[in-house]
């Protein structure tokens, strides 16, 4: 199993140890892994617990009369509770098991679809990702209600003063990112999330990206929904969670029928059941979920603080080096912002510019980052984005522009 983290000291080296992917080599070369905005690696203790899942309790979880499904349902359900106090959700009956922060907010839109009324309003931001964005155009198309997108400025960050004129008494519904995607822009979550509760909205906040790089209390933010992934968190791929309010989720449509999220049924009727039943129709998704518990354990052992400076250092070092690289313009120079430098070189493409810098071992992403409405907004077809997760290291920010100015020469 994984190392426990000494809270009193952050050791970037021995945290690599941990993530046996970042000992590998591209072509010879010392993997740099810069796209972790896209997805996170795994340390040995997820990748363990995995294994371990499969190769001693492998069982469908709840209503099992032997002891593998007794274990499974353990493991299962005590992974919930570990997501709950990591949120500081107020009942585990409100930590919903998802396939990802996609699948959580929609869970939301398409029960948003059957509430929202003609003339009603959903309040999003210029800077959201697709999953936020194409789902409320979604449940606005079946509703009649109105989407209404709020600015951002040439910096990338959220026009404030626009966010509170266009909240109204008509708004019942407002979604807006944790953390851009695309920019790393930070909003004001709880100063958000207040505004709007001050017209009776239901919030939902997209978390996908803030969860790992900033401590989350569900409960002080304000917000109704809190939607994110596991495997932006150091976790499997195609495990996430919403979080929802009870008093909000016990009264909201279901999205999905099936087995597990029933009380009873007749031919002729269904009664659904309690929370969080009701929303994980099906066989659910046993062990990616118990690796997303195994990782939260394993990030909850760390020195936030610690984390946090280290993650601000990284940044830093990346905004100082892109300002003094010629020909290199930064995308998104918000005043709070974290884990995401993305730019354009004047020499070429972005997608030119990924596929030089693989040549020399350094993984990072490149095209519209599912936000092609924000690149319109600001100017460019597309960017190349560096993302950096707590196990990067100020060496590999400077590997990053060492082989930038060899891509400058190849393009020039």
């Amino acid at each position: 199993m994984g190392a426990v983290i000494n809270k009193q000291a952050f050791d970037v080296q021995a945290i690599r140890r941990q993530f046996p992917i970042l000992s590998r080599e591209i072509d010879g070369k010392p993997l740099v892994y810069l796209d972790n905005a896209a997805t996170t690696q795994k340390p040995q203790c997820v990748i363990d617990a995995l294994v371990d899942y499969y190769t001693t309790c492998n069982a469908n979880v709840h209503r099992g009369a032997h002891r593998l499904a007794d274990e499974a349902t353990q493991r299962y359900e005590q992974a919930r509770d570990t997501i709950a106090t990591f949120v500081n959700a107020a009942s585990r009956r409100e930590v919903i098991w998802t396939s990802g922060t996609t699948e959580s907010i929609n869970i939301v839109a398409i029960g948003a679809a059957q509430l929202l009324r003609e003339g009603d309003e959903v309040l999003v931001t210029q800077m959201e990702h697709h999953a936020n964005l194409v789902t409320w155009q979604q449940a606005c198309k079946r509703s009649g209600a109105k989407l209404v997108v709020c600015p951002i400025d040439e910096n990338g960050e959220l026009n404030l003063t626009a966010f509170g004129q266009l909240l109204n008494e008509r708004t019942r519904l407002v979604a807006f990112p944790h953390v851009s995607n695309a920019l790393g822009t930070v909003n004001p979550v709880k100063d958000l999330c207040q505004q709007a509760k001050a017209v009776n909205a239901w919030v939902l906040v997209d978390g996908a990206q803030g969860i790992a790089h900033e401590p989350v209390d569900v409960q002080d933010l304000g917000c109704d929904f809190y939607a994110f992934s596991g495997h932006k968190l150091f976790g499997p791929t195609g495990i996430g969670v919403l979080w929802g309010r009870e008093s909000v989720l016990a009264e909201w449509p279901v999205w999905q029928t099936g087995g597990e999220m029933i009380a009873t049924v007749t031919y002729e009727r269904a009664i659904w059941g309690e929370l969080p039943g009701r929303f994980e129709a099906g066989t659910p998704n046993i062990a990616d979920a118990i690796g997303m518990g195994k990782a939260v354990e394993w990030f909850s052992a760390l020195d936030m603080p610690a984390v946090m400076a280290h993650e601000r250092a990284l940044i830093e070092s990346a905004t100082e080096q892109a300002e003094a690289f010629e020909g290199l313009r930064i995308v998104g120079t918000a005043r709070n912002k974290v884990g995401v430098l993305s730019f354009v070189l004047d020499e070429g493409h972005p997608a030119d510019v990924g596929f030089l810098l693989d040549r020399q071992g350094i993984a990072i992403r490149t095209g519209h980052h599912c936000a092609e409405p924000l690149m319109g907004r600001l100017g460019v077809p597309g960017t190349a984005r560096a993302s950096f997760a707590l196990y990067n290291t100020l060496e590999e920010v400077g590997a990053l522009f060492t082989a930038l100015q060899k891509v400058r020469n190849l393009l020039g």
